[in-house]
Order: C-alpha cells, then sequence, then structure tokens
C-alpha cells in the first residue's frame, strides 16, 4: 500500500496541500476529484515520490517513500503525467521500451519484449509501434505514454514477485475521444483487478463513478471526503467541491448518472 499521512506542500506563501491523509491500495481503483488548483497534480508528485512534501510522511507498504532507492521505486511504481515531453526521434515502440529501463541488467529484462507487445495490445496501438512519434496525434502520444507506463509495471504472470505495483495516472482520458476514454479506464479496471493499485485523477464524474472503487475529493488542497465511491460521490459533496449544482439519477442498467 502507498499511504500518505498528514501531507502539507507550500508553494509561494500559499499551501497547495494542507494536512491530506490518503492511501492507494492493491487490487483498487481510486479516483481523485477536484476543481482546477484543488492540489490534484501536487499531490501524485507527493504519492510518486516525485516530490517530498514540506510536512507529513509517504509510505511505500512500511517503508518510507523517500527511503526507497529510486530503481526499486521504479520497479513498483509508474506514473503517467499529463504532459510528457519528447524531442527525440523515437519511434513509438521505443517509447515504450523506455519502460522497462529500471529493468535493465536484472532477469526481468528478458521479458521486455513481451512487456512492450501486451502494454501495446491492451491499448490499441500495435499498429503505431513503427511509426516515429512525434508524427502521431496528441491522442495516439497519449496512449503511447500510457502504453509506456504499463510495461514498466508488466510482469508474466506466473511470476509474482517483487511486491505489490501501482499505477499512478493524473488524467489519463484528456486529451482522448470517447472511445478511448473507456479502453484505457477499460485496463486500468482489469490491471486492478490482477492487482495492482491505481490511482487516477480524472475530471469526468460519470466515468469516475463507473470505474472506481474508492473516490477522494480534494478542494483547495484539502480533503473533502474520501471512501468507497458510492458513499462519496453524493450530490451535496460534489456541489460543495465545484460550487455547482449536482443532480444524481439511477440508470435502467442500475448505474448513476451525475448531472451538473
Amino acid at each position: 500500500m502507498i499511504r500518505a499521512s498528514g501531507i502539507l506542500v507550500f508553494a509561494g506563501g500559499k499551501r497547495l496541500l494542507d494536512q491530506v491523509d490518503i492511501s492507494v491500495r492493491p487490487g483498487r481503483v481510486m479516483a481523485l476529484i477536484g476543481p482546477n488548483g484543488a492540489g490534484k497534480s501536487t499531490l501524485i508528485s507527493v504519492l510518486s515520490g516525485e516530490r517530498r512534501p514540506d510536512r507529513g510522511e509517504v509510505f511505500l507498504d512500511d517503508t518510507l517513500l523517500a527511503r526507497t532507492a529510486p530503481p526499486a521505486l521504479a520497479r513498483r511504481r509508474a506514473v503517467l503525467l499529463q504532459h510528457s515531453a519528447l524531442d527525440f526521434a523515437f519511434t513509438a515502440e521505443e517509447v515504450i521500451e523506455l519502460g522497462r529501463l529500471p529493468f535493465a541488467g536484472t532477469p526481468a529484462q528478458f521479458f521486455d519484449t513481451e512487456a512492450i507487445g501486451e502494454a501495446a495490445r491492451l491499448v490499441g496501438v500495435l499498429p503505431l509501434l513503427a511509426r516515429s512519434y512525434q508524427t502521431l496525434s496528441g491522442g495516439e502520444k497519449q496512449r503511447v505514454q500510457y502504453a509506456r507506463v504499463i510495461a514498466q509495471i508488466w510482469r508474466p504472470k506466473d511470476r509474482d514477485e517483487g511486491g505489490e505495483r501501482y499505477l499512478i495516472l493524473d488524467e489519463p482520458t484528456s486529451a482522448l475521444d470517447l472511445r478511448h476514454q473507456r479502453l484505457v479506464l477499460d485496463v486500468a479496471r482489469r490491471l486492478a483487478d490482477e492487482g495492482v493499485g491505481v490511482l487516477a485523477a480524472i475530471h469526468d464524474l460519470n466515468l469516475a463513478s463507473a470505474y472506481a472503487d474508492d473516490v477522494t475529493l480534494l478542494r483547495d488542497g484539502r480533503l473533502l471526503a474520501c471512501g468507497d465511491t458510492e458513499s462519496t460521490l453524493t450530490a451535496s459533496r460534489l456541489g460543495a467541491c465545484f460550487d455547482v449544482e449536482v443532480e444524481i439519477f439511477t440508470r435502467a442498467n442500475g448505474q448513476r448518472a451525475i448531472l451538473v
């Protein structure tokens, strides 16, 4: 489990995060929800180990995240940021292969080809592998980057060593059409069902409701609510989070529809 306790982050005299507690659990999808400027990307940077909080602690299992060696951490958690700039003339396959760098010189390196192929298949980019990354559309680039982070935490099904794995996604559906938004979250759901802990910042409340086991609501750097999806995504809590009127209906198939 990745567990953060009492997280405070300051920048420019402002509290970006204020006493935030959160846990990302193996086998579950947690949606991170809040308005722009709520602190979602800052929290993701703290939970992934990219940024140290000014106060508070983050643990990977029972070890402080800051004391985990970077190669060991990279083999257990992968992070997809909102924007992944790449100026080199790589093919899409070579971009995905970057996700396997933490395994160089280890026995897991022998599975690189299988990991790259399976990650590309999962997100539907096999036809793009030979293409120059620079020639891809924005949505295609985002899916290639998604394949990269999946390849980073991929393991053969008969090998379970190395500890629990985590996938941290910062707005993974932002540049995608409706079909590929569903595909991205279908894959996240499948990985969670295989034991991966998934944290995803999501703007679309209906996608969060459909795919997440748990939800964390942030506003102005503070935790408004955290818990299972049904009890956390209520009209009153969402209204308080976004300062809008929210209505929630139940469709004929039993799924909820959130209207703003």
